[in-house]
């Protein structure tokens, strides 16, 4: 399934915010410095009416520039515009060709902002979906998986008559894989 979703990007108006996966462990440090947190950009391209059309998901070392210019290299089309909560590492997609445009909450939480409920609304059915099927998983080595099942899901969810179909045909057609790859579940940066 990322296979598939790593071929598109996203284009037009893109929703962009910064996310973790994981939570504290027990006896381990608390917030965004937990060991247990696995970081990753989560975008959205809108339609013109403003409604959703397809996300991305994917990991990065960290909330930098440079991870960032890397993310919008591969993952948006040039040109397009990006919308953040201003977090200084989102300036990183105008290296990539597109346009760059922050919305910084004063004095409120950028969840609390009209201009990403989209994004959080997708963020939101991600971690409820997590937290009702997978109740304990390493974060960090199975995450990328289960974040391309739900966005491959998410972006076919207007032809769900062909779903069961077309993933069968990708899965026949992906090629033989070794046991080796089979265990490996992700890259690690």
């Amino acid at each position: 399934m990322v296979e598939r979703d790593a071929k598109y990007t996203l284009c037009g108006n893109v929703q962009a915010d910064d996310a973790y996966l994981g939570g504290e462990l027990a006896g381990g440090k608390a917030g965004r410095g937990s060991e247990n947190k696995v970081p990753f950009v989560v975008a959205i391209s809108l339609s013109a009416e403003g409604r959703p059309l397809c996300i991305k998901m994917a990991p990065v070392p960290g909330f930098t520039r440079k991870a960032l210019s890397y993310w919008a290299n591969a993952n948006l089309a040039p040109g397009c515009i990006v919308t953040s909560d201003g977090l200084g590492c989102f300036a990183g997609v105008t290296d990539a060709g597109c346009q760059h445009r922050a919305i910084v909450a004063d004095g409120h939480k950028p969840k609390d902002l009209s201009e990403f409920n989209w994004i959080n609304t997708v963020l939101g059915s991600l971690k409820i979906s997590l937290g009702g099927a997978c109740h304990a998983f390493d974060f960090a080595k199975y995450g990328t998986r289960y974040r391309g099942a739900f966005v491959y899901r998410f972006n076919r969810r207007f032809y769900l008559e062909a779903f069961p179909l077309r993933l069968f045909v990708a899965a026949a057609t992906i090629g033989p894989r070794s046991a080796r790859w089979l265990r490996q579940a992700e890259e690690s940066f």
